[in-house]
């Protein structure tokens, strides 16, 4: 009995202190805490925008079951955008000038005369116009004659017969001794030669125009000069350089040549001078121009192996068909001597024309006489300057009174 109420003593305690247990936290006392300070809120941080997003296209609708899609219902093709293609520099052209016209240019440039007129002009009328015409006036009027270049034979020839017309007149006046010896000097220079140059395409070919002469006669600059003539006359021009052994030359005659819109057929530096000038009239063929212009290698007139060699350019030049000219280029200031080198050159081309360079200089007008009563070749051109348009058609009548004076 006595262990029935330990128990139930023992049972009771648990029971009591469990429920103590539970309603003891509802009648405990918060602990005190310390008043809360005021904290400023963050400042929100910078929202990021949000990327743009496009709508996609609407899908075309599925055509129905067993209808093939139309070809025309189908969106175009996009085309793709070109390549950029940057459009090259642009290419400086050269301005082709206008040649000044050949008429008339012996004329325009007497004034360049004017130092050979000091011989002619001055020295002659000079002495002509004393009061007596013994014979020490008569030698040294030809004694002026030989030094301005005229020649021995000639001299003789103008001399005698203008001393036997002075005879006939008796006393004449200057101006009637200045018309004399006007016309003798025409008369030698044969006013009846034929001058013109043979430019005009012959039976469908182009005239073929050959250029020779010795070293240092301005050669290369004549030949640019002879192309203005042509083009100024009317003619279309294909320049041949085949003058290979300086490198200058082809540069010098293509810089011509682009003045007047005339084209250059040049080839490689030592390449063979008669190819280069086959190739030129072959191109002039081509082109239906009017005059091929061939410059060749300046010369000396005793070197066997290159004056072999310019008749080697003409043989073949003449497989397209025959030369229709060939100029020999000659420095009037070398005189008499000049013309031991045009004899030379008349042995291995057949040259039809003479051009007198660089008559205005220290050149003597009476070469012009010498050289066609040694030659018999009619001078058909003179240089009368540096510029561009100073080489003139010679015409005997205008440079004989330029020479001696028109208006003395």
């Amino acid at each position: 009995m006595e262990s029935y109420i330990v128990f139930g003593l023992v049972l009771l305690v648990v029971v009591i202190g469990a429920t103590l247990a539970l309603v003891a936290p509802r009648y405990r006392k918060p602990p005190t805490l310390p008043p809360p300070t005021e904290e400023k809120p963050p400042t929100p941080a910078p929202t990021e925008q949000a990327p743009t997003i496009e709508k996609a296209p609407p899908r075309a609708k599925a055509p129905p079951a067993g209808i093939k899609p139309s070809v025309i219902d189908a969106p175009p093709p996009v085309p793709a955008a070109p390549p950029v293609v940057e459009a090259p520099p642009p290419v400086e052209v050269p301005e082709v000038e206008v040649p000044a016209p050949t008429a008339g240019r012996l004329v325009r440039l007497r004034a360049r005369l004017s130092r050979s007129q000091n011989v002619f002009g001055k020295g002659l009328l000079a002495l002509l116009s004393r009061d007596k015409l013994d014979d020490d006036t008569w030698d040294e009027v030809e004694e002026t004659l030989i030094g301005a270049d005229v020649g021995v034979a000639a001299t003789t020839d103008i001399v005698g017969k203008l001393r036997e017309r002075a005879r006939i007149h008796g006393t004449a006046t200057a101006t009637e001794l200045r018309a004399m010896l006007a016309d003798e000097l025409v008369a030698a220079l044969d006013p009846q030669m034929d001058r013109t140059l043979a430019a005009r395409p012959q039976d469908g070919r182009p005239a073929v125009l050959l250029v020779v002469g010795v070293n240092g006669a301005g050669k290369t600059t004549t030949c640019g000069k002879i192309a203005r003539v042509l083009v100024a006359d009317g003619h279309t021009v294909v320049l041949g350089a085949a003058d290979t052994f300086r490198a200058a030359a082809a540069e010098q005659l293509a810089t011509w040549a682009g003045r007047v819109g005339a084209e250059v057929v040049r080839g490689p530096e030592g390449a063979d001078p008669a190819s280069v000038a086959f190739d030129a009239v072959k191109r002039g063929i081509d082109a239906g121009v009017d005059t091929v212009l061939i410059d060749t290698a300046g010369r000396l007139q005793n070197k066997v192996g290159l004056m072999d060699e310019l008749g080697k350019v003409k043989r073949v030049v003449e497989k397209h068909g025959p030369v229709d000219e060939t100029l020999l280029i000659l420095d009037a200031t070398t005189g008499q001597n000049g013309l031991e080198q045009a004899r030379v050159f008349t042995e291995v081309v057949d040259v039809t024309g003479v051009v007198l360079t660089k008559l205005d200089g220290t050149a003597k007008g009476g070469i012009v006489i010498a050289v066609q009563r040694k030659l018999g070749i009619p001078v058909k051109l003179v240089g009368l300057g540096e510029g561009p348009d100073d080489l003139a058609p010679f015409d005997a009548r205008q440079f004989v009174d330029a020479l001696v004076g028109a208006d003395a």
